[in-house]
């Protein structure tokens, strides 16, 4: 028997059939409303969140969970697009701790990014404890110069120079080009049986992260060469996350408070499009 996770009121409800046509399988109209047909609803929360009179609720995702719009909340073409614009990968970052309820601030946003089939799944392991991102520059460091020497495959990339000359500098000046001296890692992981579909909507959600932190004027990067690392399984950086059995690392981002202001927006190659 389908399990029934659909509330109605009978008396707001206008018979609309909206919510049934954004999920349909789902969500079909009885005699009485809307009503679940299939057990499947994965709590998306998208039936509720449509719904013009608030009449429909979901045991799966509570209309009392939800938040009206308040306005118009879509931003006019041109602000948009120069807001998406502005932003710049950081690799230049102040001195300056980011305030950890900013940082649960930027995060919550990251959590609303869209996931596969509403899985989400992804948590986050902030790091800001400077000896610690310290000992992950260094232990990344070891690992690249060691690909470097030993992997035929890393030897030959076309970036195998680039990462040679960033262990160079590294092992001259002990300047951090891991992390950037940044103030704030944060360390995106993902259950392990389900790390394709993790590291995809961590991706999504560091996006969004990515944005929303210019309006906290903070600054990002992705952290490519740790994520590698990561990726790899290298014991040294993994026990220094110390994260439970079951997480793997999805990947990695520099968070903290930019050094310089950028002045111009930087050109892209020419769009390539086709159509059918």
């Amino acid at each position: 028997m389908t399990a029934n996770f659909i509330k109605v009121d009978q008396e707001t409800c206008s018979r609309c059939g909206i919510c049934a046509t954004v999920c349909p399988g789902v969500i079909g109209m009885g005699s009485n409303g809307p009503q679940a047909v299939r057990d499947l609803c994965v709590g998306c929360g998208q039936c509720v969140a449509v719904c013009p009179t608030g009449a429909l609720d979901n045991t799966n995702t509570p209309l009392a969970n939800q938040v009206s719009v308040a306005g118009n909340a879509v931003l006019d073409p041109d602000r948009a697009a120069g807001f998406l614009r502005s932003r710049r990968s950081i690799r230049n970052y102040q001195p300056k701790r980011v305030a950890r309820e900013k940082l649960l601030q930027l995060l919550d946003i990251a959590r609303m990014a869209p996931t596969a089939c509403n899985s989400q799944g992804v948590s986050y392991n902030v790091v800001d404890n400077p000896a610690i991102l310290q000992k992950i520059s260094a232990v990344v460091m070891d690992w690249t110069e060691d690909q470097l020497n030993h992997s035929p495959a890393m030897a030959s990339a076309k970036y195998a120079p680039h990462l040679a000359m960033m262990v160079e500098m590294y092992r001259r000046s002990g300047e951090d080009v891991v992390l950037r001296s940044a103030p704030c890692l944060i360390v995106a992981a993902a259950d392990k049986h389900f790390f394709a579909t993790g590291r995809d909507n961590t991706y999504i959600s560091f996006a969004y992260l990515q944005v929303f932190a210019t309006s906290l004027e903070l600054g990002t990067c992705w952290a490519g060469l740790f994520e590698y690392c990561a990726a790899s399984g290298y014991e040294p950086l993994l026990q220094l996350l110390d994260l439970p059995e079951n997480l793997q690392v999805t990947s990695g981002m520099m968070v903290g408070y930019p050094q310089f202001t950028y002045k111009r927006w930087v050109e892209r190659n020419p769009l390539q499009v086709t159509w059918q």
